[in-house]
């Protein structure tokens, strides 16, 4: 294993910080986005059912619910208010897009200068390589790609997981939304 972790070069540290940060992202919107924190089922009822509640007093929903008990007079901001909790509920997702894009094209670059540097070792005089250095070196060059590849399948199916996950939120509070606006232009 840390043949292989050496074989990728100096790309390994950006390939490492792109798996920590990968992982950083993943565990901290997992966390961020989970039901109670968005979408508390007991204020879900209470807003469906036309009661005012100060149930989930820290969620998304029970952050525009109290927005828009402070503007009942224009609907338009707490529209604009809960589009804004929608896009924080993104915060951090289009880091993990560019991970998985960013990373394979590390593992490659990785790759080219390991096979530079098994193809750099061939003997002028005879103009062929040691078979058993050179076996290695080209092993140990695709180590890099191997690593790049791996942080990307790391970052590629949460970030589909998370975006998913946050349209079905952004769904559901749009139509709590509705029901919200209308009773507040009832009072």
């Amino acid at each position: 294993m840390l043949d292989i972790i050496k074989g990728a070069g100096l790309l390994i540290y950006p390939l490492a910080l792109c798996s920590v940060i990968a992982v950083y992202i993943i565990a901290e919107r997992l966390y961020a986005l989970r039901k109670d924190a968005v979408l508390p089922d007991e204020l879900v009822d209470a807003i469906v059912e036309g009661r005012v509640t100060q149930i989930g007093k820290n969620s998304v929903l029970a952050r525009i619910v109290e927005f828009s008990e402070r503007h009942k007079d224009d609907p338009e901001a707490v529209k604009a208010f809960a589009r804004l909790e929608i896009n924080r509920m993104e915060r951090g997702v289009p880091y993990l897009d560019v991970i998985y894009v960013v990373s394979p094209m590390l593992g490659l670059t990785g790759t080219v200068f390991g096979l530079l540097r098994v193809f750099s070792q061939i003997s002028p005089e005879t103009g062929l390589p040691d078979p058993v250095a050179f076996t290695k070196g080209v092993s140990l060059a695709l180590s890099a790609t191997l690593i790049g590849l791996l942080v990307a399948i790391i970052a590629v199916v949460p970030a589909g997981y998370l975006q998913r996950k946050v349209e079905n939120h952004a769904v559901k509070i749009d139509l709590l939304l509705e029901r919200i606006l209308a009773r507040i232009t009832k009072s």
